[in-house]
């Protein structure tokens, strides 16, 4: 296999004034022709704060009440992996193609988060109608709608 792999940012995120918005480089911008029709957009980004990976960082205490003492790293969504690879679905509010700006109602990313890509959600693809989750978080909320309102301290070990 070949190791030389290359990312390149498609943009960046952005946030002034509790806007939240998605910068497009001017040579990807043609590319988002049509996406403005969806209500909400899976952007894959970079999480370039998250410092190196510790070599054997595989498990680690669970971060979560009520789960296992343990926990491995790919059953979290820590930003701390081998490759700092990250996936958000967030409520697009519109989309400006010539100035490659997208508006969001929210993500979890921080200013001058790189993008690597965005794909929009389409429910026949990309929803799954009766996840299977252990049960230690069988009582989190089944949406992101709903975990706006859900008590997310009550369920961090920090």
């Amino acid at each position: 296999m070949d190791k030389d792999l290359r990312v390149e940012p498609i943009g960046w995120a952005r946030v002034k004034d509790g806007d939240f918005f998605l910068e497009i480089e001017p040579r990807f911008r043609e590319g988002l022709l049509g996406l403005g029709g969806f209500g909400w957009v899976q952007i894959l980004w970079w999480a370039s704060l998250a410092g190196d990976f510790p070599a054997g960082a595989l498990r680690y205490p669970s971060p979560y009440r009520g789960g296992p003492a343990e926990l491995g790293l790919f059953a979290s969504r820590s930003p701390i992996r081998p490759n700092p690879l990250c996936l958000s679905a967030a409520a697009l509010l519109g989309v400006d193609q010539e100035r490659g700006m997208l508006r969001f109602s929210w993500f979890d990313m921080e200013p001058g988060t790189p993008i690597l890509d965005l794909k929009p959600y389409h429910p026949s693809a990309d929803r799954i109608e009766s996840p299977r989750v252990p049960a230690w978080c069988a009582n989190w909320p089944r949406s992101v709608e709903a975990s706006a309102d859900f008590d997310w301290s009550a369920v961090f070990n920090f």
